[in-house]
């Protein structure tokens, strides 16, 4: 399966990186992909670590298991790269993608020796401004469309609008926030 894409995610539970991986594999879905999205729970209460995983090919994907050895990983909490070894079996022809304010440089150390490419946006800053409030998961869904390369920006931003038009049929104005943070984390992902 050389042409599966592996994504997994770390974030803390209520921050989306669960719902990020699934509107990822329903996206992708969207345009002929073969996908899985998932999350593993540790334990289950809010602020807790928790783990999401995306696969995404052209053919079907016949494994069925946690991903060990991403090609990418999303960070939703920086917070994580001081207490979880987020770049595990990280490839490092793949990239790493951090929620943060702060530069890449400063980020470094935090990753255990990680020598592949490091991509940050400042979720927080997108999502205060489109949303409102702080909502991570729409501005680095987003992000890691483009660090990843899964599909190019304007199939993602009309199945996005698509996909948002069915989840949130009963609230309009939040559809017009979160294409927005798309848009803009499509800009600002660095």
């Amino acid at each position: 399966m050389s042409n599966v894409t592996e994504i997994r995610w770390h974030g803390r539970g209520g921050q989306g990186a669960k719902t990020a991986a699934l509107l990822l594999a329903d996206v992708a879905f969207a345009t002929g992909k073969y996908v899985q999205g998932f999350p593993e729970y540790g334990p289950e209460r809010m602020g807790a670590p928790i783990t999401a995983y995306n696969r995404i090919s052209d053919s079907v994907i016949r494994v069925h298991s946690n991903i060990y050895e991403p090609e990418f990983v999303v960070v939703v909490d920086e917070s994580l790269l001081e207490t979880v070894d987020v770049t595990s079996g990280l490839k490092e022809d793949g990239a790493i993608l951090i929620n943060t304010e702060k530069s890449k440089e400063e980020l470094v150390p935090s990753l255990r020796g990680y020598k592949g490419k490091v991509y940050t946006i400042d979720a927080k800053k997108v999502s205060l401004a489109t949303l409102g409030k702080y909502f991570p998961n729409t501005p680095l869904l987003a992000a890691i469309v483009k660090v990843a390369d899964i599909m190019d920006e304007e199939t993602f931003l009309k199945e996005m609008k698509n996909s948002f038009n069915h989840k949130f049929a009963s609230k309009p104005e939040v559809i017009d926030g979160n294409m927005k943070a798309l848009e803009m984390a499509l800009k600002e992902v660095q």
